[in-house]
C-alpha cells in the first residue's frame, strides 16, 4: 500500500508541500490542474512544473485526481468524439512525466454533493454534512448558490465553469435514465481503455457521492451489482476503481469490506474516510476511527491488507479543526486528514505485525 495526500498546487493550497513532507508515510502527491475545464488538454509544462515541484520534496506524482469528464461525453452527444480525443491527448502527455493512475468521476452535472460545508459538531469541530429533507426540497441553483457564497476556493466538481451552465445541464438531462448513462460510460471506456493499457495507466472511477440519485439525476457507481456491471463493460485490469468509503457508505447497507475483497484486483487507487448516517438518511463526516462513524475502518483496512492490496491510498475527507474553516478548503485541512493517516498506518502496522 502507498500512502499519498491530496494537494491542490503551489499558490493553490494553504497546505503546502513543506507541510505534507511532515506527515509520517507519505510517499506521493494526489495532484491536478484544477483550472483546467473538462475538455481541454493539459499543457505539458505545467504538467511537467508541478512533477518539478514535487520533485523538490521527494514526492510521486503518480496519481491524478482528476482529468475531468466533459458533460458532451455522459450525454452521448455527437461532439462526444471530439472531447474524447482531447482526454487522450492529456493521458499521453501524463504518461510521459511518470502518471500511474487517473481518477474520474461519470456523474452527470454534480460531482459530490452537500447541504452544509462547515456543519458543527459536539466536539466543536466542523465538516461536510448532508440533510436529506434539504436536497428534496431545494431547487439546485438554490442550493449552489447557499454553498458558493462564503467559498472563497475552487472545489473539485463545482467549479465556476460548470456551475455558470448548471441550468443549461438540467436541461441537457431531461428524460436521461441511468441505462443512457450506461451506454454512453461504456462508449467512453471502449475507446480510453485500450489507450491505458498501452500507457500503462491504471484508469480509477471514483463512486457516486451519495451513493443514491438526487435532483432527478441517476447516479449508477453506488452498489456492489453496478461495480460489477461497471467492470465488465470493459474486462481490462487498466480498467478500475478508486473506491471511497465515504461515497459508498453513504448507503448503509453497502457491505464495504465485502466489497473490496471481491473487487481487490481491480481497485487501483482508495479513498479512506468515515461518515456517520443516520436513520433519516443524513449523513456527516467523522474523524477516520471506527467508532466515530458507520464504516468500519478498521475492517476495511484489513480487508485492504489480507487481500494483498499494493496501491495507492488517501485519507480523504476530513473534519475542520482548531479553527483552520477560516482558511482551509472544504473537507481538505491539513489536521484530521494527517490524523487519519497516522490512524490508517497504525491499523497497517499492527495488522503486519500480526503476520509474524
Amino acid at each position: 500500500m502507498k500512502m499519498t495526500f491530496r494537494w491542490y498546487g503551489k499558490d493553490n493550497d494553504e497546505v503546502t508541500l513543506d507541510k505534507i513532507k511532515q506527515i509520517p508515510g507519505v510517499e506521493g502527491v494526489v495532484w491536478s490542474l484544477h483550472d483546467m475545464a473538462a475538455g481541454e488538454s493539459w499543457p505539458i509544462e505545467r504538467i511537467k512544473e508541478v512533477k518539478k515541484q514535487a520533485d523538490e520534496y521527494g514526492f510521486n506524482i503518480d496519481v491524478v485526481e482528476s482529468v475531468n469528464v466533459h458533460e458532451d461525453i455522459k450525454l452521448g452527444l455527437p461532439t462526444r468524439d471530439k472531447y474524447i480525443e482531447t482526454y487522450i491527448e492529456t493521458m499521453e502527455k501524463l504518461a510521459t512525466v511518470g502518471v500511474k493512475c487517473i481518477c474520474y468521476n461519470f456523474m452527470p452535472v454534480f460531482d459530490w454533493t452537500r447541504t452544509e460545508l462547515y456543519k458543527k459538531t459536539e466536539d466543536g469541530s466542523n465538516a461536510l454534512f448532508f440533510e436529506k429533507s434539504k436536497i428534496e426540497d431545494i431547487d439546485p441553483v438554490e442550493l449552489i448558490n447557499k454553498l458558493s457564497k462564503n467559498v472563497d476556493v475552487t472545489m473539485p466538481g463545482w467549479e465556476p465553469e460548470r456551475l455558470e451552465k448548471i441550468e443549461e445541464s438540467f436541461k441537457a438531462y431531461s428524460d436521461f435514465t441511468a441505462e443512457d448513462l450506461w451506454d454512453n460510460l461504456k462508449y467512453f471506456l471502449e475507446k480510453i481503455i485500450p489507450v491505458a493499457e498501452r500507457l500503462d495507466i491504471k484508469m480509477a472511477i471514483h463512486p457516486d457521492d451519495p451513493a443514491f440519485d438526487i435532483f432527478g439525476l441517476p447516479r449508477i457507481i453506488i452498489n456492489r451489482d453496478n461495480i460489477r456491471r461497471f467492470l465488465s463493460l470493459v474486462d481490462n485490469k487498466h480498467n478500475g476503481l478508486a473506491l471511497c468509503t465515504g461515497s459508498l457508505g453513504s448507503v448503509i447497507t453497502n457491505d464495504i469490506p465485502s466489497i473490496i475483497r471481491e473487487f481487490s484486483d481491480r481497485i487501483h487507487f482508495a479513498h479512506v474516510r468515515n461518515v456517520k448516517v443516520f436513520e433519516n438518511g443524513d449523513f456527516i463526516e467523522t474523524s477516520h476511527r471506527a467508532c466515530d462513524g458507520s464504516v468500519d475502518i478498521v475492517e476495511v483496512m484489513r480487508a485492504y491488507h489480507e487481500s494483498g492490496y499494493e496501491g495507492y491510498m488517501r485519507p480523504d475527507h476530513g473534519r475542520h479543526l482548531w479553527g483552520e474553516e477560516k482558511w482551509c478548503r472544504p473537507g481538505y485541512g491539513l489536521y484530521d486528514r494527517a490524523m487519519g493517516i497516522m490512524y490508517l498506518l497504525g491499523i497497517w502496522d499492527q495488522l503486519e505485525k500480526n503476520k509474524e
